[in-house]
């Protein structure tokens, strides 16, 4: 893959700013750069941004509605109401649904938990929930990570006398469910200065509220964000303002003390003893959570996650783990079945975005397979499998298009969608998908920007490898935790040379183990670039090229720092600025 390098050098301004600031914070100005770039100017805010507190929360009562959930809450333990906590069956709502039972369990017993099945109840709240719900004497379901749009289900639920708490962070609509209180930071009529919390944020937040108004101190909530860590890796919000204090005490927590059930997903996943991050979430952590509800039922998460015995928690774990495994191979399956159609369907390999659909695809794997060809092609892309008479799709975005807004487009065709800018789920009629598949692309056609669809790497700064030290590597971990918003940041070296030692590694020669030298310093950096194998002539060749990499820890050679180089410009003659 050729990518495209940005990267903007500094004004007079910035730089001289920069040096102000590295002073203050005794980092090397590179380091305050990327501050300043992230809106960072004043030493205070550095410290803020570096050391997140936990009195930085927002106040939970500034969420619309919060009042009226807690007191909803407060009056159903009152009168000893039997309580739902539902969820949707993905790794956020699995994590808010264990989450808000966990904390609730503590103080209130007749309360119980439910997660659809996604193949027989489909995504949100179903009517085979609400039946079990009435089955069971319950009166009152506090639903997360869904249920904005669940208008009949809830109004349903009303005329049988079950009261809702929803609790979502997707885009509403205009019309709102008839829910005693809808607790979602992205109402229009809602103030909340934050409005990116992940759904088991907003569960968070709900519970916040509840512990205020009953005088429970906040250190009994704490060990819960573990949990919020999870979810906001594995969801992808921008780690930024709430979502940041919650990521980084989350990820304290995760590594000093997780819950029983994380702690058996941190052995299977061979972490155990090494500090977990939240990219080890988004690739190991998350995808195990999720595999339940992508190839059983997602209830199983939650079973392990509020586990209290750590030997039944490691089996479950393994179970879990096994079944990640089977996505693993279905996903491969389906993901190769769809370069195969791309790379058949010449039109659609060109057009600005893809639509592709197959009746025999595991509704459970279009999502991920969704992401892969975002990832190959940089087009935004819908994978949709055959329910029955239905349809149901997945959709993914790139950088900068709004495929909520994309589908949304669409919805004279939908029987229903929901999520947000970069992913949404839909379903409709099967007869319907090729007339589908026209006005999602029309409408892609006539919104999406060129450079929104190329591959392109952001070019933080320009360091020579003297630069590079254990210093600079200590001060850039305070930057963690990564993500959306706060990217890892990546650097770029010109002409540097192989030192005569780098060679192809891998079961299939596919990576590069690299020691290289640059033309300015002669030191000598250790870098590995993945999948790379096809720069290794050119490299054995001693001529120079670019590196664009992120500066990371060798965990095999005891610290040491490594750059993982992300691309390999060998063709610079016209490139270079």
């Amino acid at each position: 893959m050729h990518f495209k390098w940005k990267y903007t050098p500094t004004s007079e301004a910035e730089e001289s700013a920069a040096q102000t600031l590295a002073k203050k914070m005794n980092v090397a100005p590179v380091l305050a750069r990327l501050l300043l770039r992230r809106g960072i100017t004043t030493e205070s805010a550095a410290k803020r941004f570096f050391r997140p507190q936990l009195t930085d929360l927002i106040n939970p009562f500034l969420m619309k509605d919060m009042d009226l959930a807690v007191d909803r809450l407060n009056d159903a333990i009152g009168r000893k109401e039997r309580i739902l906590v539902y969820g949707d069956y993905d790794v956020d709502g699995c994590t808010a649904v264990a989450l808000v039972y966990k904390f609730l369990q503590q103080f209130y017993s007749n309360i119980d938990y439910y997660i659809p099945d996604r193949y027989d109840e489909g995504y949100g709240v179903s009517k085979k929930g609400i039946d079990y719900a009435k089955a069971n004497g319950v009166s009152l379901i506090i639903i997360l990570d869904c249920g904005i749009k669940a208008i009949d289900e809830i109004a349903y639920a009303k005329s049988l006398g079950i009261d809702f708490i929803v609790c979502d962070h997707h885009v509403p609509d205009e019309t709102l469910p008839c829910a005693v209180a809808i607790l979602n930071p992205k109402r229009k009529d809602d103030t909340y200065p934050f409005k990116h919390l992940c759904g088991c944020g907003v569960g968070f937040k709900f519970m916040q509220g509840f512990a205020r108004s009953n005088g429970i101190p906040f250190a009994q909530l704490q060990p819960m964000l573990d949990l919020c860590a999870v979810s906001v890796a594995a969801d992808l919000v921008p780690i930024e303002s709430e979502n940041r204090i919650l990521a980084y005490h989350g990820l304290r927590q995760l590594n000093q003390e997780p819950s029983t059930g994380l702690k058996a997903i941190i052995e299977v996943c061979g972490m155990t003893g090494r500090q977990v991050t939240m990219s080890d979430i988004t690739f190991k952590i998350g995808p195990r959570i999720n595999a339940s509800g992508r190839m059983e039922n997602g209830k199983e998460s939650v079973d392990l996650l509020v586990e209290k015995d750590y030997a039944h928690a490691l089996k479950v774990s393994e179970q879990i783990n096994e079944y990640n495994e089977q996505r693993k191979d279905i996903d491969k399956q389906m993901t190769d079945e769809a370069n195969q159609i791309v790379e058949r369907l010449e039109n659609q390999k060109h057009q600005s975005s893809i639509v592709l659909y197959d009746e025999g695809w595991k509704k459970g794997v279009i999502g991920i397979v969704a992401s892969r060809l975002t990832e190959i092609y940089f087009r935004p892309t819908v994978v949709i499998t055959r329910d029955g008479d239905l349809a149901t799709g997945s959709a993914r975005s790139v950088a900068g298009f709004d495929i909520y807004a994309a589908i949304k487009s669409c919805r004279d065709l939908l029987l229903n969608f929901g999520g947000h800018t970069y992913a949404c789920g839909l379903t409709l009629k099967w007869e319907n998908v090729k007339q589908f598949q026209s006005k999602f692309q029309e409408y892609v056609d006539k919104h999406i920007m060129p450079e929104q669809t190329e591959p392109i790497l952001h070019i933080d700064a320009l360091l020579e490898f003297r630069e590079i030290t254990k210093k600079l590597h200590s001060d850039l971990r305070k930057f963690a935790p990564f993500g959306p918003g706060n990217t890892k940041p990546l650097f770029a070296t010109e002409e540097v040379y192989d030192f005569g030692t780098s060679k192809v590694v891998g079961r299939q020669q596919e990576h590069i183990k690299l020691e290289l030298v640059d033309s300015k310093s002669n030191n000598i950096m250790n870098g590995i670039a993945f999948g790379q194998s096809a720069a290794a002539r050119y490299i054995k060749s001693r001529r120079s090229f670019d590196i664009a990499y992120t500066i990371e820890e060798n965990i095999y050679r005891h610290g040491a720092i490594q750059l993982q180089i992300e691309d390999i410009r060998t063709d610079v003659t016209d490139e270079r600025g």
